[in-house]
Order: C-alpha cells, then structure tokens, then sequence
C-alpha cells in the first residue's frame, strides 16, 4: 500500500503512525502531542506528566489500525510509517528535508545534517561546526531552561542561539529581549553579542556631555560585566567605562553621587 497517497500525521510531524503512551496507554500523534495534552491547564497538577521517549514499544499505523512493536514498516499492511526512523529514539517523520540524525552524544534525534554539527562533549550537546572553534564552553549549557521563557532547552523544537558567554536562549527570545533594548545574557549579564559600535556611540555621548564641576572629581567603584575587572573610574551619568576591556556593560559596587 502507497502511504505516500494519504496524508497522515499530526500537527508536529507527517508519519504513517501514531505511538502508544507507556505512561497512559493512551494513544497520541506524536510525543509533542501527548505532552501538551498531559501538561494542559486542564489537567490535574498532580496528573500532568510527559512521555519517556525510549521507553516506547508500541505504535499504531495510520493506515490499518494495526497495533504493534516500534519498527518502520507495518506489519500487516507493510506502509513505511515514516522515512526517517530511528529505532532509540522511536521516532518517524517523513519530511526528511530536516536532515535528521541520532546523536550517541545527546542520545536523541536532531535536524539540520549531521555534516552541519558536532557534538561538544563539555557542552552536552550538538552545535553548528561554525562554533566549532570558537564557542565558550560551559558545561552541560543546554541541559537548562531558557533563561527568558523557561521551556526545557535541551529537547526543544525551537531555534537557539548560543550567546557569546556559552550560554543558551531561544533565538526568538534572544531577538525579543533585542527589540526591547536588552543585550545582555540574562544568566550572567556579559554582553550577548559585539557591541563595540555601541560603546563608540557612548564615547561620543560622554564626550559631549560634561558633567558639573560639583561632580569632575567624583569617582565611583564598579564591576565590568564582561571582564570581571573592577576598577575606580570618575562618575558619569550616562554610564562608566571599563578602562581594562573598553566595555560600558559595568555596574557600581560602591555609592555614586554624594547629596548635594
């Protein structure tokens, strides 16, 4: 039988099947599907739970209802029920445009091509080889929530940008807190991306905005967010440069302005 004559799937993945929950013994399209169900407002606090991937052993084709073992092919009508399918994972999809691929490292299903990525032991994950050399690492980075969303990293179907400190953040929460002006890591305040153009435009502010002669000799202590120096520079309003790194990404460790 042509699978390929039926459209099938759900709202996450087009395959032949849907897959037996071992935690409910419900069925579900996909394991997406069964956690926004499971974790519903809905549903009861104590009842919400999400499926154990790997422990999967029973899926449904889509085409004749027949029950049976994870494999690819069905065992009564023989349709493949999905053109990737990984056997550890007990995933299908027929989109194999993702350039999906297991990786022993992360020991779950990724897209993009495996000729695209490596994993980064340290790390715990997959990133683009064009981090390959140059990415900080910080251990098990993506094996946290998103520092602005909260969503579980390690297994979201969301993009995710790795900032320039080693940390990880869903682009488009990365592109939200941009819109609002924010360009700091929300984990460790370090810039999240080049802002030395940016620092040029303060020069220039400060420069054309002296302050009060009550105020020239003023200093304050403060903390660079990028390099960790402190350092004891004269007060500005408009913001306090890091004299060991040019950065005006600092905070004050000590009281600024005395009252006047």
């Amino acid at each position: 039988m042509d699978s390929e004559a039926v459209q099938h799937g759900c709202a996450h993945y087009s395959r032949g099947c849907s897959v037996v929950a071992p935690c409910c013994g419900q069925a579900f399209g996909c394991r997406h599907c069964h956690n926004d169900a499971k974790n519903s407002l809905e549903v009861d606090p104590r009842d919400r739970h999400e499926i154990p991937r790997h422990e999967i052993k029973k899926v449904i084709c889509s085409l004749c209802s027949k029950e049976q073992d994870v494999q690819q092919n069905c065992s009564s009508c023989g349709a493949c029920m999905g053109k990737y399918f990984c056997k550890v994972c007990k995933f299908f999809d027929d989109d194999v445009s993702k350039g999906q691929y297991h990786c022993d490292g992360c020991g779950i299903c990724r897209t993009g091509g495996v000729e695209n990525f490596f994993h980064c032991d340290k790390c715990g994950c997959c990133y683009s080889n064009v981090l390959k050399d140059s990415h900080h690492c910080v251990e098990r980075a993506m094996h946290h929530n998103c520092p602005v969303c909260f969503e579980y990293l390690f297994d979201s179907t969301k993009d995710i940008s790795v900032l320039q400190c080693g940390h990880t953040i869903h682009l488009e929460c990365m592109n939200e807190m941009r819109a609002h002006h924010h360009f700091s890591c929300p984990v460790c305040s370090r810039s999240a991306c080049d802002m030395s153009a940016t620092w040029r435009k303060l020069d220039e502010e400060v420069a054309a905005t002296p302050m009060p002669d009550i105020y020239q000799k003023h200093m304050v202590w403060i903390l660079c967010n990028d390099c960790s120096a402190t350092s004891s520079v004269r007060f500005h309003v408009l913001g306090h440069k890091c004299p060991a790194c040019s950065s005006y990404n600092t905070r004050e460790t000590r009281a600024a302005c005395p009252r006047i």
